[in-house]
């Protein structure tokens, strides 16, 4: 659970969690997210030590994860399919159910923002996957 190859996919993992996070919603899709919001809770001033944070568990947690998932076949590859499966958990599963609890989002705003769920957890899974590729222990 700490080897290095999980400690260094770790900060790898958060930098572009964190980095890639910010430049999806917060500049790239941040107008229509916008146009597709029915109920906003956001806060207007985010706090970004909480948001660094989060995303430094959520990244342990992935790359924990993905390290037993892997079974020692580390590629980019390997790692992408490991994040779309996390993306379509979290994108298209809670995306749903969050939709049919709290219509935060319209069904277009939910559906759209499943796929980017899959595209940038299976971003982060590459960097992961490659992390581990390059640190893992040669056999």
């Amino acid at each position: 659970m700490f080897s290095k190859s999980n400690l260094l996919a770790t900060l790898a993992a958060f930098v572009t969690m964190f980095l890639l996070g910010y430049g999806i919603w917060q500049f790239l899709l941040a107008d229509f997210y916008e146009e597709h919001t029915l109920k906003n809770f956001l806060n207007e001033d985010m706090n970004m030590g909480l948001i660094a944070a989060g995303n430094v568990i959520m990244a342990f947690v992935l790359c924990s994860l993905y390290s037993k998932w892997a079974r020692g076949h580390h590629s980019a590859k390997e790692g992408f399919q490991f994040g779309a499966w996390i993306g379509i958990f979290n994108g298209f599963g809670m995306g749903i159910l969050n939709y049919a609890v709290m219509g935060l989002m319209d069904m277009t705003g939910t559906l759209v923002d499943a796929v980017v769920q899959i595209v940038f957890y299976g971003i982060i899974g590459m960097v992961i996957g490659l992390v581990y590729q390059k640190t893992a222990p040669k056999a």
